[in-house]
């Protein structure tokens, strides 16, 4: 099977392009890899570099999202009809919202990883202005409308997709997996644990919330350490008192923290999915998350919620772990057992069950949903 399969780099969604990437290998899927945003960095080219069923198309054109992106998304258009015309794909499955309104000659999957409009209620809380906005509610009507397939990580993400933009000729909820860190035992875990609270996420993006840590940071017995980017898209930086910012994290360094840390904080207003979160699950954390409805969906009772508009609700879960050894231990352990759920495996088996329905059923397909 050929795969076009469309990924920013600028985001979560190029952590799961790889990992899907990767595991549809043993599957015979060879994928054009078509990145827009910016440029690939070093280690985004190793990633690439290690997978032997993908070719790279790589370019810098601005996403639906960016500032003054209009120009950019019809030229990113054009080019990845031109990618399809040469590589005659069996499927294309696209990861942005722009471009499900093109001509496509394949069957085509959009997955919704977020929205601007979702984005705008949940962190806002008010409709997206549509002065600003109108265009880009218009564009991703047409993609999510004309598209075989519409799909997202979650069931609360699929939601809001097609309220904003449905109807869709078919739709389902596919969860995303992650295979890192490798899951650590009981033992391993204990042995490394320190007295320490992490957060990691894009600093500067109001729905990660992590200021609200600064609020409290000073009134807890351990200390709070954060990964992530500072600055935005226009160079914009973003301060957090209170906290060590320890900026963005290479994959083995973010092992570490993972794996010193008792507690992960996940303050968000707005959160898809959460790979950051998954993979402090698979790192023997305990999950303190905002209280919103992905996150219930996704994690269940194996981590504790608190309002994230609350500073005071953030300090009270988080003394309620640090006075309580034993239910800290629990909720790790928990939280451990649930990740097991979200593996690269079992996402890149209903993918390629959900391809393999597109390929062989012509028109809209029924609905799935992932395991």
């Amino acid at each position: 099977m050929k795969l076009l399969l469309t990924a920013d780099t600028v985001g979560g969604v190029w952590t799961y392009a790889m990992e899907l990437c990767n595991a549809l290998q043993t599957r015979g899927v060879r994928i054009a890899l078509a990145t827009m945003g910016r440029k690939l960095s070093a280690e985004q080219h190793r990633q690439v570099n290690r997978l032997r069923n993908v070719q790279l198309f790589e370019s810098s054109y601005r996403l639906c999202w960016m500032p003054d992106p209009w120009d950019d998304v019809e030229l990113a258009g054009a080019w990845l009809l031109s990618l399809a015309d040469d590589f005659r794909p069996d499927v294309v499955h696209l990861n942005d919202l722009a471009h499900g309104g093109l001509d496509w000659q394949a069957p085509l999957l959009l997955v919704g990883h977020s929205c601007v409009l979702s984005w705008w209620e949940a962190v806002k809380k008010q409709p997206a202005p549509e002065n600003e906005w109108a265009r880009y509610r218009s564009v991703v009507q047409k993609s999510v409308q004309r598209a075989t397939m519409v799909a997202a990580p979650s069931s609360a993400m699929l939601t809001v997709l097609l309220r904003h933009y449905g109807p869709a000729q078919s739709s389902g909820v596919i969860y995303n997996g992650r295979n890192f860190p490798a899951p650590m035992s009981l033992s391993a875990k204990t042995s490394q644990t320190e007295e320490v609270i992490f957060a990691a996420g894009r600093i500067w993006d109001a729905a990660k919330n992590i200021k609200i840590l600064s609020h409290v940071a000073g009134q807890l017995p351990w200390p709070v350490y954060v990964a992530g980017e500072q600055k935005d898209a226009t160079g914009d930086r973003t301060e957090v008192a209170g906290v060590h910012l320890l900026g963005f994290l290479e994959p083995d360094q973010l092992t570490g923290w993972l794996g010193r840390s008792a507690i992960f904080v996940a303050p968000a207003l707005y959160e898809p999915f959460g790979l950051s979160i998954l993979e402090a699950a698979r790192a023997g954390c305990a999950l303190v998350l905002g209280d919103i409805p992905s996150l219930r969906e996704i994690w269940g009772e194996a981590a504790r919620y608190f309002d994230s508009g609350s500073p005071e609700s953030l300090r009270r879960v988080l003394a309620g772990l640090i006075d309580n050894p034993r239910l800290l231990r629990q909720m790790a352990e928990q939280a451990g057992r649930r990740a097991l759920l979200y593996t690269n495996r079992r996402m890149a088996a209903e993918y390629h069950r959900c391809y393999r329905l597109l390929v062989e059923t012509p028109g809209p397909t029924k609905g799935l949903t992932g395991a």
